[in-house]
């Protein structure tokens, strides 16, 4: 029995041999462990008490006739504390808040015990009690993460006794079949017992399950190794025929570490959320399926089987392209995402319009396709136009090329004006004058080619 010791406001942990310890061995056992390492000597005179009020006099009684279990907290009150220390106790655990029973757990008849239980409760009324820590683990494989595992792998992992990674898997896989519904054939089984016949010296694996869903059918699991991957075949039987086969190929190195003889299956599995998605996936869901289909019984499960309301609420998540695709499986979908309601939230959600001034029997769906070409067409005009800056050009004939490469020189004049020319076109001269040339009688000459030709210029120009 595994049990918490707290003294002086530490708290230790103690485990005692045997099925039905004494008190007398739990008050040993504390005083040969835990009171040296608390600074006490071994004639340290202590009661021991389960809930802080009443103490535990009968030292011949059992821990189990006491009504304490595994994980108890117990309290060490010193008679004589240390200079310095005061006694403590905590707040009982929910299994030690029942009530003890009278014959056993009595409360103190001495004057002098009624003193040292009263000192102890003034000391501990002002002491916080230990903060609760709630502890997460995963109840399905599907909910793992890396380094974790759900009690139930656990426990079948250590029954199989498992002898090599290809076996390690088939247990995963059992225990998914398990989580998906189906019942193993063979007799009654615990839950932590692979079925009888599981694995044979040859090597192949074999498993016989049936499910509610699929009525009277049964569905066998066989497995071969074959090298590094273990090849899964399962059948569906219906009325002694063959129905469907489904085949799976899984890598045991993808799903099993190399600690796969260890003792805890945390650490000799990995990516359980994967493999848990491939067989429920690939396996399980389609063989429900393929057996409701021979038997000529409505699907069980799926988009399909929902009602109309829990569809439109789970349709309107969507975007309109999968909208537009998931209308084209079946009929009933089909009908599902016409719906007005739907077209007209989703045309709410994707567009300014509110639509709130619209009539009642607005065609919500046509409304949202001609806002949505609409917009389309907005942002294909703007991408065209960002995409040629200059989009009209007032170029008449292209100029050609230089045949030599350009001379760096000064830009200026026309060259700036006119920006929408191409620039790398246009010859660069290798400089450029700060005014036009004059003739010999001292006057500009007038350049044809300038707009400015005839006028004296107001500003200092270079040309081309």
């Amino acid at each position: 029995m595994k049990l918490r010791v707290r003294i002086q406001r530490q708290t230790s942990r103690v485990e005692l041999p045997g099925g039905e310890p004494t008190l007398q061995e739990l008050s040993d056992l504390i005083k040969q462990t835990l009171l040296s390492s608390h600074g006490l000597g071994t004639d340290t005179d202590f009661s021991l008490s389960l809930n802080g009020s009443e103490l535990l006099s009968d030292s011949g009684q059992t821990l189990s006739s006491c009504g304490i279990v595994s994980g108890d907290l117990i309290c060490v009150l010193l008679h004589q504390p240390a200079p310095g220390t005061s006694s403590s106790c905590a707040e009982a655990t929910p299994s030690a808040q029942r009530t003890p029973d009278k014959t056993t757990c009595q409360q103190p008849s001495s004057s002098s015990d009624q003193e040292v239980l009263m000192e102890t409760l003034q000391t501990c009324d002002g002491q916080e009690p230990d903060p609760v820590v709630s502890v997460w683990e995963p109840m399905l494989c599907s909910e793992a993460e890396e380094g974790q595992a759900p009690l139930s792998l656990e426990l079948l992992y250590h029954s199989a006794r498992v002898s090599g990674p290809n076996e390690a898997v088939m247990v995963a896989v059992h225990l998914l079949m398990l989580e998906t519904g189906f019942t193993p054939q063979g007799g009654e089984l615990k839950p932590d017992q692979m079925p009888a016949g599981w694995r044979s010296p040859s090597g192949p694996f074999r498993l016989q399950y049936s499910h509610p869903l699929c009525g009277s059918s049964l569905v066998s699991v066989a497995a071969v190794s074959m090298g590094p991957l273990l090849v899964i075949n399962q059948s569906l039987k219906v009325t002694e025929t063959v129905d469907a086969v489904r085949k799976l190929q899984l890598n045991a190195s993808s799903f099993v570490t190399d600690e796969w003889p260890g003792e805890s299956a945390a650490a000799a599995f990995r990516h359980l959320k994967k493999l848990s998605q491939v067989v429920k996936d690939q396996l399980v869901f389609p063989l429900i399926a393929a057996a409701r289909h021979a038997m000529a019984l409505p699907t069980a499960f799926g988009l399909s089987v929902l009602p109309l309301e829990l569809l439109l609420r789970v349709l309107r998540l969507l975007d309109v392209r999968s909208l537009v695709r998931l209308s084209a499986v079946s009929r009933h979908f089909s009908a599902a995402a016409a719906d007005s309601m739907l077209w007209r939230h989703l045309y709410r959600r994707d567009f300014t319009d509110a639509g709130s001034s619209r009539s009642r029997d607005t065609d919500w769906k046509e409304l949202y396709r001609k806002s949505f070409e609409a917009r389309s067409e907005r942002r294909r005009a703007l991408r065209s136009f960002c995409q040629s800056p200059y989009r009209h050009r007032d170029v008449i004939t292209p100029v050609p090329h230089p045949l030599l490469p350009p001379l760096p020189g000064i830009i200026g004049g026309e060259y700036d004006q006119r920006a929408i020319f191409p620039h790398d076109l246009l010859p660069r001269p290798r400089y450029d004058p700060l005014r036009p040339i004059a003739d010999p009688a001292g006057r500009p000459r007038p350049d044809p080619r300038r707009p400015s030709a005839g006028r004296a210029p107001d500003i200092l120009r270079g040309f081309i």
